[in-house]
């Protein structure tokens, strides 16, 4: 399924010095494909995740090791039920058809948000495809689903709360072990697709000093020529986190300053 980096991602690699440690995408606009083409919403919602595949595989050839994708809100249960069951079943066979290649190519796959509200059935399949490829190094790739971020930060002062921490032990760190995403680093990018505007509740606290960049790009025609143009801007960019000086370009690829 990842091959190794093609000859044509080689010399755009070596046009991009820059690359993101962890890109995380608003994956928007299955609807919109769907409509534009006369097809059912449920339609846009299978190419959305049969393009899935494709992208983790370009990225991986990117060499990016952290990939996050944004695919079910808390909010989208307000969606039709027709819709909702139709997206709940594409995920449960998209599950069953990808979680062997994706294990046997070295990805780790994370879930982010609740999953009580899915049925037993999904859950499992969630849950095994999590435990089989927990070990594996190569790449790991975080699907949020049935995921909000103010959901996200409830649960971590829950959990801090129950765990009856101290009110003047509570920092950036501590808070963050709580999170969703404690074995993750923070996204150095944030992609969105569709041409919206704005995170909608994604990844609020992780992203706080991450870059950003939105294309008109519906997400089923989102692909390797998108990818590039996503890297490129991101390469270009000078990253401040919070200073008055710009930092230093030779640091854009990395995290946060120590």
């Amino acid at each position: 399924m990842i091959a190794e980096p093609t000859t044509r991602v080689t010399e755009q690699k070596k046009r991009i010095p820059h690359l993101p440690h962890h890109v995380a995408i608003i994956m928007d606009g299955n609807g919109r494909w769907a409509q534009q083409r006369g097809l059912p919403r449920h339609a846009g919602h299978r190419a959305g995740t049969e393009n899935i595949r494709r992208i983790i595989e370009c990225f991986a050839e990117y060499e990016v090791k952290y990939l996050t994708l944004f695919a079910f809100s808390t909010e989208n249960w307000g969606r039709p039920r027709t819709e909702v069951n139709a997206l709940l079943r594409l995920i449960g066979r998209a599950i069953n058809r990808e979680v062997k290649a994706l294990h046997e190519n070295g990805v780790r796959l994370r879930h982010l948000g609740r999953l009580d509200p899915l049925s037993p059935k999904l859950q499992k399949q969630v849950q095994d495809a999590i435990d089989l490829t927990k070990d594996n190094q190569r790449m790991t790739v975080s699907v949020a689903f049935n995921y909000g971020g103010r959901a996200e930060i409830i649960d971590a002062i829950r959990r801090i709360v129950a765990d009856g921490v101290q009110a003047d032990r509570i920092d950036d760190e501590l808070l963050h072990s709580y999170l969703y995403t404690a074995d993750l680093p923070d996204p150095d990018l944030v992609i969105r697709t569709a041409g919206e505007m704005r995170l909608s509740n994604f990844l609020i606290w992780q992203s706080a000093y991450a870059e950003y960049y939105a294309t008109p790009t519906l997400w089923p025609d989102f692909g390797s020529d998108e990818i590039e143009r996503a890297l490129t801007a991101y390469s270009q960019r000078r990253r401040r986190f919070g200073l008055a000086e710009p930092q230093d370009p030779g640091r854009q690829g990395g995290g946060p300053l120590p």
